[in-house]
């Protein structure tokens, strides 16, 4: 008895072992930084969608894309998926019990029986017991079990990365879209402008007080801007594929866009510490859970070196008669333990354990590599932020200087003062700072869209605050 109450002891003792590295979250060089703001802010991680964008139409395309998108579908399934395998995983370190009932019936010939007459011979039997369990005495099992559980959380992180970017890429593609239409509405105003000024000209050069030259201006211009409703007339209807694409449906036939981006806005967020961006971006999070998968996954390869030991058990009944099947000394039962221990194996075990180990590097590099990435990402989106802002503002100005010079220029032609040359040239600028406008305006909004994706915003809906 002393010596059993040893034996469990010990097999218990080494049950708890475990050959997977001491996990340490890899050191990170930062190759860009930001200061952080004096006043406390919500993480952009924790302030919903729907707490930064301010317009309806956006909110409702939105929802739309988290419902149908074929990509986030896929995210999802795959999570699923992992979860499948990590609950796979997780059965191995629990013996499987079964039950099993056999009845065999065999017909002896007389030759073998040595009797007079062929026999026939019936057995009849009913066990319950456990079949090839594994006793994890070196953590191969449960070191498998840690790497499933690691890349299911994995794909849970990559889930709601897709989700971030599917919220910024459908915001950023409707921000576009009505850019373009803006712009194809200041092209149609352009158009319309141009072919008036070519009847006045028309005009003018009929009664002789025009030239030829200027006739040919005036239709030059207005060709230009025929080009330029044309070509932002085919971009709206690109704009609005991708847009259909992302929320992979068509769009509602209710549905009412802005007709301008000033009537779209977009909360702007602050960046915190640069330390938080670890916790928050669940790209950096997803790499990180493969990192530990592939740690895990060295516990399994050394594990192997080590002998393994199967248990076969069951117990049950066995008669050669239906009818005895349940009596007092019809019980039967049967141990069949069995160990492996690996001598040979031409070189397989080291060169599995060298492959866990070159895996588990490729992913402190991936890591590293995530982690630089999202820190570039942030520092870009806050330059673009304070540069786009600073663009926006000087060219309103600019967009008021011109204004004056194209009302100045047209008021001098028109009294026949200036040439046509002085008018063309004030409407050329004019229409170009417009559009450089809207292109500013279109910048700082998909700054501020990539500013709180990259901060890890976009999964939640709504804030924790405002629910």
């Amino acid at each position: 008895m002393k010596r059993m109450t040893t034996l469990a002891a010990a097999i218990a003792l080494v049950s708890g072992c475990s050959m997977m590295p001491d996990y340490q979250r890899p050191e990170v060089t930062a190759i860009s930084q930001w200061s952080s703001p004096t006043s406390a802010q919500l993480a952009a991680a924790d302030t919903g969608w729907k707490n930064v964008i301010e317009d309806p139409a956006l909110e409702q395309v939105i929802a739309l894309a988290l419902e149908q998108n074929k990509d986030l579908r896929a995210a999802l399934l795959n999570v699923q998926r992992y979860q499948a395998q990590y609950q796979i995983q997780r059965a191995a370190l629990l013996p499987e019990v079964g039950a099993d009932g056999s009845s065999t019936r065999q017909r002896v010939p007389e030759t073998l029986s040595g009797a007079s007459d062929a026999s026939i011979s019936s057995q009849y039997g009913v066990t319950l017991g456990v079949s090839s369990y594994e006793l994890d005495l070196f953590g191969r099992v449960s070191s498998l079990e840690e790497a499933a559980l690691q890349r299911y959380l994995a794909q849970e992180a990559t889930l709601r990365s897709t989700q971030i970017s599917l919220v910024a890429g459908v915001t950023n593609a409707y921000l576009t879209w009505v850019a373009d239409r803006e712009q194809l509405n200041l092209a149609r105003e352009t158009l319309e402008i141009e072919s008036e000024n070519r009847d006045l000209v028309q005009q003018r050069y009929d009664l002789g007080v025009a030239s030829e030259l200027e006739l040919a201006q005036a239709q030059a211009a207005y060709e230009d801007a025929e080009v330029m409703r044309s070509r932002y007339q085919r971009l709206t209807e690109v704009d609005r594929n991708a847009l259909t694409l992302l929320i992979g449906q068509p769009l509602p036939d209710d549905w009412s866009p802005a007709s301008e981006l000033a009537a779209v806005s977009i909360a702007g967020v602050e960046p915190g510490l640069p330390s938080d961006l670890l916790l928050q971006r669940p790209d950096l999070i997803a790499a990180e859970r493969q990192l530990q998968a592939a740690n895990a996954a060295i516990g399994a390869a050394k594990a192997a070196y080590f002998p393994s030991i199967r248990l076969t058990a069951n117990a049950g009944t066995l008669s050669s008669e239906f009818s005895d099947l349940f009596d007092a000394n019809s019980g039967t039962w049967l141990f069949s333990p069995s160990i492996n221990l690996p001598l040979f194996t031409g070189g397989r075990l080291d060169a599995e354990l060298e492959t866990a180990e070159v895996d588990r590097d490729l992913a402190v590099n991936s890591y590293q590599k995530a982690v630089q990435t999202a820190f570039t990402e942030v520092a870009d989106a806050l330059s673009n932020r304070t540069g786009f802002a600073n663009q926006l503002d000087s060219q309103k100005r600019a967009l008021e200087a011109y204004q004056r010079y194209y009302d100045i220029a047209d008021q001098r032609y028109r009294n026949g003062i200036d040439s046509m040359l002085t008018r063309l040239d004030a409407q050329r600028n004019l229409v170009a700072s417009r559009q450089a406008a809207i292109n500013a305006r279109l910048s700082l909004l998909q700054a501020e869209v990539d500013l709180y994706r990259a901060l890890g915003g976009g999964w939640l809906a709504e804030s924790a605050a405002s629910q």
